[in-house]
């Protein structure tokens, strides 16, 4: 048996000493032979699920899912432990020196007037800290492994803080539109790369986004529910008058499909 007290109540302290003993001679096989690698999904799909639970307003399971997010924050932290490389305190004593110096507004002495001007602190600061010497920098850093939507946000953000923007809107729809024409000459007519193009249109539709102050990924997952609760009734109507879905015409399936969406408004 592990030398382990059982209480009624837990701590930060006892999460991370647990986690010692579970990688740990004595402790549990699994954990012994994970890696960083080996866990990294595991540590995006808990953010994914605290993230939910935000979104579902669920207070009790947005306390279960940040332990599970905080769980692998101490786990990935006990590999480096091991190699001697950092400790808990080490991250902990980083993240304290970054807040600190990206709110020279509250730890120094600028003065700041509105958040907008907070962010760009922030950014410039950022900038700084990374060495990003120019505006290409700051869009070369935005991180390959965000979700594709937001990562092209964030780049266009970035790029457009050097000017490089449409006007308004219009711009923006029309370089839509444009991409639009490709991906269709790509696709039935064999000029270009159908794929490459697509990524183009998706592209350019993050662009449109960004001026109705619209999240891609918001507005993707919305179309997503929105398809499922239409899908789900075009099956219903289906069933209602004894047929399936496989097999119909095209023609068929738009009929219904309309109907179910005119009876979803």
């Amino acid at each position: 048996m592990v030398n382990w007290s059982m209480k009624k109540n837990y701590n930060c302290q006892d999460l991370m000493e647990l986690v010692r003993i579970l990688r740990h001679p004595g402790g549990c096989p699994w954990d012994q032979e994970q890696t960083h690698r080996s866990i990294r999904r595991n540590f995006l799909e808990e953010a994914y699920e605290a993230a939910e639970a935000i979104d579902n307003g669920d207070v009790d399971g947005l306390k279960e899912e940040l332990g599970d997010v905080l769980l692998q924050v101490f786990f990935h932290t006990s590999i480096e432990e091991d190699a001697g490389r950092f400790t808990l305190d080490d991250v902990a004593d980083g993240v304290c020196k970054k807040l600190v110096y990206r709110h020279p507004h509250v730890f120094g002495e600028v003065n700041v007037r509105s958040t907008d001007e907070v962010l760009s602190n922030w950014e410039e600061l950022k900038k700084k800290e990374k060495h990003q010497d120019t505006q290409a920098d700051a869009v070369d850093a935005v991180a390959r492994t965000l979700p594709a939507l937001w990562r092209a946000e964030k780049m266009k953000k970035k790029a457009a803080k050097a000017g490089f923007d449409w006007r308004d809107v219009s711009g923006a729809l029309d370089k839509l539109s444009e991409e639009l024409d490709e991906l269709r000459a790509a696709a039935l007519n064999g000029e270009g790369d159908p794929v490459e193009e697509l990524g183009d249109v998706l592209f350019a539709a993050v662009c449109v986004g960004r001026f109705l102050d619209a999240d891609p990924e918001e507005a993707l997952h919305a179309a997503c529910e929105k398809f499922s609760a239409r899908f789900r009734r075009t099956e219903e109507l289906a069933g209602q008058r004894g047929l399936k879905l496989e097999g119909l015409s095209e023609e068929k399936l738009t009929d219904l499909w309309s109907e179910a969406k005119e009876q979803l408004k």
